[in-house]
């Protein structure tokens, strides 16, 4: 699955790739968690020339009480390929509500040994890419606040993920260049499901870095966490 990712290049970078502008200020962010409910880029079907910031965690917009939005929210930062047209909390937005996630990257655990041990996966050029996800309006009862939230579509792993994931043996549905916009436009689900698919893996790489990532006295919003660790008889670096 995934519950982490990094997105820290310049918002130039992301408006040159996208063709979209930033719709307000972003401080880059080196490591997020799915549960810390910050607001991150996505760009959304219905208004695909503008970056906006979303509440990771999707609420469906049938959710009638803030309790009830909590305790979807939780369970909602992923949403498994094979079952979104199907589940109740994503079949509405499968159908109507497509977005891009941006990300630098990613992160995932792999068992050695039974030892958990953190990697950092990215493309091999380095360049930022999109995830597809889904979105959904919600309006808070209490606050009547308008929220934009979503979720990541997850996929099965290609052969390097099966090594890296090797427990849920998942990963985030990595839209290739020229088509995050086909991804944007076609509701129509048997066309959309091609693109729900392994990404290339001679196309990513993936290292071990340190766990700083789930240091409970540090902060791993730095670029620390991103930086190369090894560990004994554990393999550093695929791709």
């Amino acid at each position: 699955m995934c519950y982490r990712y990094s997105i820290f290049s310049k918002p130039e970078m992301f408006k040159a790739k996208f063709n979209a502008t930033l719709d307000k200020d972003f401080t880059p962010k080196y490591h997020v968690s799915a549960f810390s409910q910050q607001k991150l880029p996505i760009i959304t079907n219905d208004n695909s020339d503008k970056i906006q910031l979303a509440s990771w965690g999707l609420v469906p917009h049938w959710a009638k009480t803030v309790k009830q939005a909590e305790e979807i929210r939780v369970k909602t930062a992923n949403a498994r390929a094979e079952t979104i047209y199907e589940k109740p909390s994503f079949r509405h937005s499968a159908k109507n509500n497509h977005c891009l996630v941006i990300a630098d990257g990613f992160f995932e655990w792999r068992e050695v040994n039974k030892r958990k041990y953190p990697y950092f996966i990215r493309l091999k050029n380095q360049q930022p890419f999109a995830m597809a996800g889904l979105w959904e309006n919600w309006t808070n009862p209490e606050s009547e606040e308008r929220q934009i939230t979503y979720t990541i579509i997850t996929t099965e792993a290609n052969p390097m993920m099966q090594i890296v994931h090797n427990q849920k043996k998942r990963m985030p549905v990595i839209l290739p260049d020229g088509f995050e916009r086909f991804w944007l436009n076609e509701l129509d689900k048997e066309k959309a499901e091609k693109l729900l698919v392994p990404f290339e893996q001679d196309k990513m790489e993936a290292y071990t870095i340190s766990k700083l990532i789930t240091a409970k006295d540090k902060d791993p919003n730095v670029s620390q966490v991103l930086m190369p660790y090894s560990y004994p008889g554990v393999e550093a670096r695929f791709g």
